[in-house]
């Protein structure tokens, strides 16, 4: 009797530590769990931090093209473009409407193109849509800025050190 008692004891004895150590695993799984989604939380917070630090550094660096003669070299190049590809086709385009002095300035003597000011402000570029074929030529600065920041992601970082 003393012997089964030794026995059994033994075995729930063993058991309990089994299903001690199996709580303690749990435990320190729920903590490490915890943890990295904590560090994921803030690598993703200080992603997004730098992310906006950076677009905010390029927008202003689209702002200060707007204001050089290069910006106008650019317009009458995509104004060009724009007439090619319409070709003998109705085409309108416009330009942000803070580029209103260029307006009646510069571009029409350069392009030949009559040119319109937009209703939204789009940072800079044009727009041309071509009527007759229902076709937006869409070479805003504004929503390649916003299709960029959409796409953009951090590659690197300890994975790729």
């Amino acid at each position: 009797m003393l012997s089964e008692h030794k026995k059994s004891r033994r075995q729930s004895a063993e058991a309990e530590v089994k299903a001690e150590a199996e709580n303690a695993r749990r435990e320190v799984n729920k903590a490490l769990s915890a943890q990295q989604l904590m560090i994921k939380r803030n690598w993703t917070k200080k992603q997004n931090e730098l992310k906006d630090k950076l677009f905010a550094e390029v927008q202003n660096l689209l702002e200060d093209f707007v204001k050089t003669p290069e910006y106008d070299s650019y317009l009458c190049r995509k104004i060009k473009d724009a007439q090619d590809f319409a070709g003998e086709d109705e085409l309108h385009i416009y330009l942000t409407p803070s580029d209103s002095s260029r307006l009646e300035k510069y571009f029409p003597k350069k392009t030949g193109a009559e040119l319109r000011l937009a209703d939204e402000e789009f940072i800079g570029g044009i727009r041309a849509i071509i009527p007759g074929k229902n076709i937006l030529i869409d070479n805003s600065f504004r929503e390649a800025f916003l299709a960029c920041k959409k796409e953009f992601k951090f590659d690197g970082g300890p994975r790729y050190e």
